[in-house]
């Protein structure tokens, strides 16, 4: 009875009895699609001012801390496999259409598959990244040009903060974004009802597909999980000259943590202790690199945002260009350096990227409902690719001990205070 009060858990159990009830009752399961509509509508309606506060408040709070040779070489990893897990993500889900098997009966929104069909040229698609009127980009959710304005004004605020020390728009920005957090967590208490009315109307559209779909998507979000973690040992591999059959041994402990909590956070001692003491990463290093991959090291979450964009395209019918492919690209690489924070868990991301790309929404109920196994292979990779950066920039300053790694030296790792690692922590959990 425990498990069944875990939030994952109801979305879970209500996934499946929606699919089971609209396989049953067939087409007047579409009564309850208002129900659902109104569950995205209410995560909808907070997308807006809870970016243009994450955005500013990230900004305005930035320092001129962490610089140096060990940032400027964990960030070009971090940032380098971002960008293949972006586009690895393109390749699978173009070849496999994991979101080609919903087909929906309904029309889709014209304004969409309009939007979807204009094929602007750079230049235009550059120039629309810049609103005359910040007001109405966010009256029509428009979000790229509210992504620039805000990043244009945490800039600013930051360097208001720098001359002056006055804190107080940053704060009262900061409570905002607090505020609208408390919102999502509300609108997610009704979310396993959601879940249930959106998939037993889609069971009762299009059948027994949805399940083939769901286990298209998750089987595109392994592969694709799995490609890059080969990718990383090769790498690694090459680059340090240590034998990767040692690796197994040392990553399962907090592979298993990983995989079981899907949470980067919890597993975040584990990985610490682990890749001094196991890797023979110095204590340094790892410090920094493995604080720093907790809010930019998700590749599992970047790999799974852009299969999200185009199963969604997919499922709407709805045929990307090069240049919404490439701002696909971007937001999930952005979402996952911290550049764009979106909280409050992958549903919130799901209509963040569904928004920005104007992409049409009926599949994503059924995103959420797996995405507890999503969630599973985003965090194993997350965790793992954070201890194979710290060995790379490790290898590159010569801070790791070949002794250690190869288990004929012992090292005791320092005890580390959690506390200083609280709020990247917490955006690491979001991540997953």
């Amino acid at each position: 009875m425990k498990y069944l009060k875990h939030p994952a858990a109801q979305i879970g159990l209500a996934a499946v009895g929606g699919i089971v009830f609209g396989l049953i009752v067939g087409d007047w399961a579409s009564n309850l699609k208002f129900v659902g509509d109104l569950f995205i509508r209410l995560i909808q309606m907070s997308i807006v001012p809870l970016v243009m506060a994450s955005v500013i408040v990230a900004t305005g709070s930035m320092s001129g801390t962490g610089t140096g040779k060990i940032a400027a070489r964990t960030f070009k990893w971090m940032i380098g496999f971002s960008f293949v897990a972006a586009v690895l993500a393109w390749v699978l889900s173009s070849l496999i259409q994991p979101g080609a098997g919903m087909v929906f009966t309904q029309e889709l929104d014209p304004d969409l598959e309009e939007a979807a069909g204009e094929a602007l040229g750079w230049q235009d698609t550059l120039l629309n990244f810049v609103s005359t009127n910040v007001f109405s980009a966010m009256s029509t959710a428009t979000m790229v040009p509210i992504i620039v304005f805000s990043l244009l004004f945490g800039i600013a605020l930051r360097s208001h903060i720098s001359k002056t020390g006055d804190t107080g728009v940053l704060t009262l920005m900061d409570q905002f974004q607090q505020i609208v957090l408390t919102m999502i967590r509300l609108v997610m208490v009704i979310a396993p009802v959601g879940v249930f009315c959106l998939l037993a109307a889609l069971a009762g559209d299009v059948g027994f597909s949805v399940v083939s779909t769901a286990l298209s998507y998750l089987g595109t979000t392994l592969l694709g999980v799995l490609i890059l973690f080969v990718l990383f040992v090769v790498v690694v591999t090459v680059r340090t000259r240590l034998d990767p059959r040692l690796l197994p041994a040392k990553l399962t402990e907090q592979t298993v943590i990983a995989v079981t909590t899907t949470s980067s956070a919890v597993t975040f001692p584990t990985v610490l202790k682990n890749t001094v003491e196991k890797v023979g990463v110095s204590q340094k290093v790892a410090n920094f690199t493995l604080s720093i991959g907790l809010t930019m090291g998700s590749y599992g979450a970047v790999l799974n945002y852009m299969i999200v964009v185009m199963f969604l395209a997919q499922a709407g019918n709805i045929e990307l260009s090069l240049g919404q492919i490439a701002l696909g690209m971007g937001l999930a690489i952005l979402l996952n350096m911290g550049t764009i924070t979106v909280p409050g868990g992958f549903p919130v991301v799901a209509m963040f990227l569904a928004t920005s790309l104007d992409l049409p929404f009926e599949a994503v109920g059924l995103l959420i409902a797996v995405d507890w196994f999503a969630g599973i292979f985003r965090t194993f990779l997350n965790v793992n690719g954070d201890t194979f950066v710290a060995m790379l920039v490790a290898n590159a300053d010569d801070e790791i001990d070949r002794e250690v790694y190869d288990g004929t030296k012992v090292v005791v790792a320092e005890e580390i205070d959690l506390d200083e690692y609280r709020d990247v922590m917490a955006q690491a959990d979001r991540a997953d």
